[in-house]
């Protein structure tokens, strides 16, 4: 009979565990949390030291039941939950729930394999309370600001909203984006590039720009401007009037944390950041070789730190050596700099074996899988290797002595990392020119350019702006982005995040009345002092107490201040087609919507028109939602027209991408 029980969180994570550790020891599953704030009330005493008010977690109750019965006879408990605050967290309330009369130890290791797991046990540790404190700060202050800020929100604008202390900061910066793209006003900019070609040899034609004018960049706004150049140099000399040769280095990049996986995962692969992560975790816990035991393929996941262990650096530089010579090796490992608040104990995502390259395990593989791992793999291999090599010509091409065009070649004379992780990097060619050589000119070419707007977020660039804003941490990006879009304050469409009416209008409330905490700054200074709370330089209690204080000030005043938008009313001149009385805006759970003026004694209600008119019968496109909860765009006349679309950007241009009806369940 085994001596030990472990829990760790997963059943995937306690399966190849067992096999590990062997008879003396019995692995099970927690599930995750066990216990958590009760979800019917705040649970948070303030006035007492902001006493947390923890309930067992419903359906874990008949799991924590059989836990304890697993316990008779054990002397030992070990808790082996994730390396972070959530699993020490999760550990703390395990060892009370269980832990009494037992030797309770917390066990603690970054990758799933048998070496790292054996290791871990002969040198288990206490609990960290630091560690379990900052993430009892971090919950209560989500649950003092959510739980606060989502009544308000009920009353003022509609039943059903929330609000989240961080959350609605990451929709804060969605909505200051898109307000920047409606005010945009686009530039009207021309260029002329010229065709040209050496008289004798190499006749190719290449293309220069032109870049300056009397030394000073050109200011095309229009044609005429273009057309007057152009006429100018038509019939002009062009000679070669410098040339240039030079090297530049790429250096690879530090291998992964949890943001730059997402985003390169995202654009590489075209994998959303939840996808992403819930790959990176199968890859994590553990997947079948063949012949060989399960084992953990990456090592943990959620971590902002770039450092790699000293027996991982030395097993990927003897693998350059060996797969592809001294040249690609540096004579000494890369290092990289993690970010002040990273975790140090913590390593970079890396492959758990470095022999185990893509192409051995992949049979294995999910599709999905092997493209993760493959990334992860290639990723921490480059950031070994010498940084790549390229040659640059530059050449100035001269005309009617003031009028400056530039063409430059890049080519690549060592590959080095990009050998392994290919980067993008454009390579052209050009024919040997030499300074005061005379050129042909073969066309010239005016082309007309409008300043864009900045991007609309995808998960990628918003997860970006979050780390560079010291916002969230590698645990919480997913949720954050994911919270907001079921909200329905923000929705993805071809992959980037448009806000809603209704997440603008929350947006602008909270920023009136709760400036600080919709403060990118303020926000960031709060995740600052929760690191300081781990690392054991802060009272968690004072942090909280010295948020609370001027937030509650700050609510009261809300309450009595914020307007209840839900109560507008806006006057149409559109008439209910069921009784005849006027039809007006109100204000519901989703955003604005007509109803009619006669409710409750009538109760039409519609969509409100998006501007744009169905290509096929005229009526007004109107924002529906699919019986799944999606939403997309269709004809006012339906079911009588069944034009549907999934976005309108500009309903003046009506360029909307047509999908099939049979594509949707139509609400």
């Amino acid at each position: 009979m085994s001596k030990s029980l472990v829990i760790v969180e997963s059943p995937a994570k306690a399966n190849t565990i067992n096999k590990f550790l062997g008879s003396d020891y019995l692995v099970r599953s927690s599930m995750g949390h066990i216990k958590d704030l009760p979800s019917s009330k705040m649970g948070v005493d303030v006035e007492k030291d902001f006493k947390p008010q923890y309930v067992t977690i419903p359906q874990r109750k008949k799991m924590l039941t059989q836990l304890k019965k697993e316990l008779a006879g054990k002397t030992n408990l070990y808790l082996a939950a994730d390396p972070d605050r959530e699993g020490e967290a999760i550990c703390w309330h395990l060892a009370a729930a269980l832990g009494e009369k037992l030797n309770v130890q917390r066990v603690e290791f970054h990758e799933i394999t048998k070496e790292a797991v054996l290791n871990a046990f002969s040198h288990p540790r206490q609990i960290d309370m630091d560690m379990v404190n900052a993430q009892q700060a971090r919950r209560i202050l989500d649950r003092l600001v959510g739980y606060s800020l989502s009544p308000l929100l009920w009353k003022k604008v509609g039943r059903g909203l929330s609000a989240g202390r961080v959350q609605s900061v990451a929709l804060r910066i969605i909505v200051d984006r898109e307000r920047e793209i409606i005010a945009f006003k686009p530039q009207e900019y021309w260029e002329i590039e010229a065709e040209l070609k050496k008289r004798e040899g190499d006749t190719k034609i290449f293309t220069a720009k032109l870049e300056k004018i009397d030394g000073k960049e050109p200011d095309l706004k229009n044609n005429k401007n273009a057309d007057s150049i152009v006429k100018e140099l038509e019939h002009a000399n062009y000679i070669v009037s410098d040339v240039k040769e030079s090297q530049k280095t790429k250096k690879p990049q530090a291998p992964f944390t949890t943001s730059k996986l997402q985003q390169e995962a995202f654009n590489k692969l075209k994998f959303p950041a939840a996808k992403t992560m819930r790959i990176a975790q199968q890859l994590y816990e553990g997947v079948g070789l063949g012949q060989e035991e399960v084992t953990g393929l990456i090592t943990y996941m959620r971590t902002d730190s770039v450092n790699v262990s000293k027996e991982a650096i030395d097993a990927v530089r003897g693998f350059i050596l060996k797969k592809f010579g001294r040249t690609y090796l540096p004579i000494a490992p890369n290092v990289y700099k993690s970010k002040k608040s990273a975790q140090e104990a913590h390593e970079a995502i890396r492959p758990t074996g470095v022999s185990r390259e893509p192409s051995q395990v992949e049979k294995y593989l999910t599709p999905e899988q092997f493209k993760l791992y493959e990334l992860i793999w290639n990723r921490f291999t480059a950031s070994q290797m010498r940084p790549a090599v390229y040659a640059v010509m530059s050449v100035d091409i001269l005309a009617k002595d003031k009028y400056l065009f530039r063409v430059s070649s890049t080519r690549c004379i060592f590959p080095g990392f990009s050998a392994v992780y290919p980067e993008k990097e454009e390579e052209s060619a050009l024919p040997e020119l030499k300074k005061g050589e005379p050129l042909d000119l073969v066309k010239l070419s005016p082309s007309q350019h409008f300043t864009k707007p900045p991007a609309r977020f995808s998960d990628a660039s918003l997860i970006k702006a979050l780390e560079e804003d010291g916002i969230g941490r590698p645990s919480t990006y997913v949720p954050i982005i994911e919270t907001i879009v079921m909200r329905d304050y923000v929705r993805r469409i071809s992959g980037y995040l448009y806000p809603t009416e209704l997440g603008m209008s929350v947006t602008d409330l909270l920023i009136k009345h709760f400036p600080d905490i919709l403060d990118v700054k303020f926000t960031a200074q709060m995740e600052g002092e929760l690191d300081e709370i781990e690392e054991g330089k802060l009272d968690w209690v004072s942090v909280l107490k010295g948020f609370y204080g001027p937030f509650e000030k700050t609510l009261k005043k809300a309450q009595l201040n914020m307007k209840e938008i839900k109560r507008e009313v806006i006057q149409t001149d559109e008439i209910c087609d069921k009784c005849g009385k006027p039809m007006v805006i109100k204000w519901g759970r989703l955003g604005k919507f007509l109803s009619c003026s006669d409710f409750p004694n009538c109760r039409n209600a519609k969509s409100l028109p998006t501007g744009a008119k169905c290509p096929k019968c005229g009526g007004d496109v109107v924002q529906r939602r699919s019986k799944k909860g999606t939403f997309f765009f269709g004809c006012s006349n339906y079911p009588n027209c069944d034009y549907i679309t999934r976005r309108i950007e500009n309903p003046a241009k009506q360029k909307e991408e047509e999908i099939k009806p049979d594509q949707e369940n139509i609400a």
